[in-house]
């Protein structure tokens, strides 16, 4: 049967109709808003017993899900670097923020250590969108530095600040600057000048945000300075968190606002759970769930945002690495993560406590009165039953403490007393939760998504993947 040029002319203005209707399609579900979590150190066994232990404060076995894990999208991503097995957090925060796979202790360049990648953020900057860069730890720390630095070794965090000024974002947000006068040349301006010389307003606390946001072109949100003389690497832990101290949830919440005033087209905003690698580091199983969900809150603030533009933003939730080996039982087929409950600080603090305690008493304490200060502390013999054994270890390392014949246990970022660490041990033998190591691992972190083309994610994928995939849902060149 022969075709009539009329239905030819048909059959092109259905085609073209049909192409014209896909791409504006194509166009509307692109994602204007994208937000990028990652968890330091967050392996699935850390959210997992996250999940858990909220589930046992219900009394039940079970899970109780956290926002992000219910996220319709999920992935198993693996995390090795370009020369090891097991990365470090430069290596992993740089294949997350460019796609690119590079050697341990690198950031923002290839394993040659001298050709510079770009980043995601860079990629979004370009397409003329608003870019913040956010941690809970110092903002030249290697994860956020990953997003916007291009230096050989990760400690050269002067430099680091340097690249931070140079890379011109919109907003950043951390404890502070780990080195902001150059230790080489003491006459060389310090990064908070040339944060002002370049245009950034530096507000000291999200009350001191609330008043300069407005007027601000650019903003770089520190805690407070009181806040950093008594730690200037990273915000405290949740378990520790005072009221007057800021938060991730405020963080979130400041870069939100700030990048929506700027009216670019659309936004890109990085948020690290830094301090869950720390804890992980520490084997300090109850401080690492608290800082899990510390970073699902700051999830929430975003995930409010995408309630309001659900078909234009994207939320992408991972980790760099998992940290610590950490297992959800340890020899009887049980768990009693309700245990951790109890305890009310995180053993880093609970270390400088014991250590005010010892010398603020008049004579030393005695050993009933720690006994007193490690229930309130740590619920051991109001709410967690100890064995004999576990009591004559603690006692033996208050002893040691007490004779003044005690090295600290040191961790990566932390140095515990004996006695701290003795304790943070016994309530992970209570939980019947067990930790491999003090360093990283290379077990799978995972990817939760949500929103415009979260669909990308799911299956097993590498960490590379990650911001490629976050670019073609925004439609951003690479």
């Amino acid at each position: 049967m022969k075709t009539t040029l009329s239905t030819l002319r048909r059959m092109w203005l259905c085609l073209a109709l049909f192409m014209a209707v896909a791409g504006a399609w194509a166009q509307a579900t692109q994602a204007k808003y994208v937000f990028y979590f990652i968890g330091d150190g967050m392996g699935v066994n850390q959210v997992n017993a996250t999940q858990t232990y909220l589930a046992a404060l219900q009394g039940r076995i079970g899970v109780q899900p956290i926002c992000f894990t219910q996220f319709p999208y999920a992935a198993l991503v693996t995390t090795y670097s370009a020369t090891n097995g097991v990365t470090d957090s430069a290596a992993a925060g740089t294949a997350l923020a460019t796609g690119r796979k590079t050697k341990n202790g690198a950031l923002g360049m290839l394993a040659d250590q001298q050709t510079h990648v770009n980043s995601v953020a860079e990629w979004a900057r370009q397409a003329g969108a608003a870019v913040g860069v956010a941690t809970s730890v110092s903002v030249d720390h290697a994860t956020p530095a990953a997003f916007y630095a291009h230096q050989a070794g990760r400690g050269s965090y002067y430099n680091i600040g340097q690249d931070l000024v140079r890379a011109g974002f919109d907003f950043y947000a951390g404890s502070d600057f780990l080195q902001p006068q150059d230790p080489h040349n003491a006459q060389a301006p310090s990064l908070y000048k040339q944060c002002a010389e370049a245009g950034y307003a530096v507000a000291r606390g999200y009350n001191d945000y609330q008043r300069k946001a407005r007027r601000a072109g650019k903003m770089v949100l520190l805690q407070t300075e009181e806040a950093s003389q008594r730690q200037r690497n990273a915000l405290p832990y949740a378990i520790d968190r005072q009221s007057a101290d800021m938060s991730l949830a405020n963080i979130t919440r400041a870069g939100i606002h700030f990048l929506t005033a700027k009216q670019k087209n659309g936004f890109f905003l990085m948020v690290e759970g830094g301090k869950i690698d720390w804890a992980c580091h520490s084997n300090d199983v109850a401080t690492v769930i608290h800082e899990v969900i510390d970073m699902d809150e700051a999830v929430r603030v975003a995930y409010e945002f995408y309630e309001q533009h659900p078909d234009e933003t994207l939320i992408v939730v991972t980790a760099d690495h998992e940290t610590g080996g950490i297992v959800l039982g340890r020899g009887p087929y049980e768990l009693h993560t309700d245990h951790l409950r109890h305890q009310r600080m995180s053993a880093e603090a609970y270390a400088t406590h014991l250590q005010t305690l010892m010398d603020t008493t008049g004579s030393k304490p005695n050993w009933e009165a720690v006994k007193r200060d490690l229930a309130t502390n740590w619920g051991f013999g109001q709410g967690v039953t100890l064995s004999d054994k576990q009591w004559q270890r603690l006692e033996r390392a208050f002893n040691k403490m007490k004779e003044g014949n005690a090295e600290d246990k040191k961790s990566l970022y932390a140095s515990l007393t004996v006695l701290a660490d003795e304790a943070r041990a016994i309530m992970a033998e209570q939980a019947l939760i067990g930790w491999q190591s003090g360093g990283h691992s290379n077990g799978y972190v995972p990817a939760f998504a949500i929103g415009a083309g979260a669909e990308q994610f799911h299956g097993q994928i590498d960490n590379t993947e990650i911001p490629v995939k976050i670019a073609h849902a925004a439609g951003w060149a690479h």
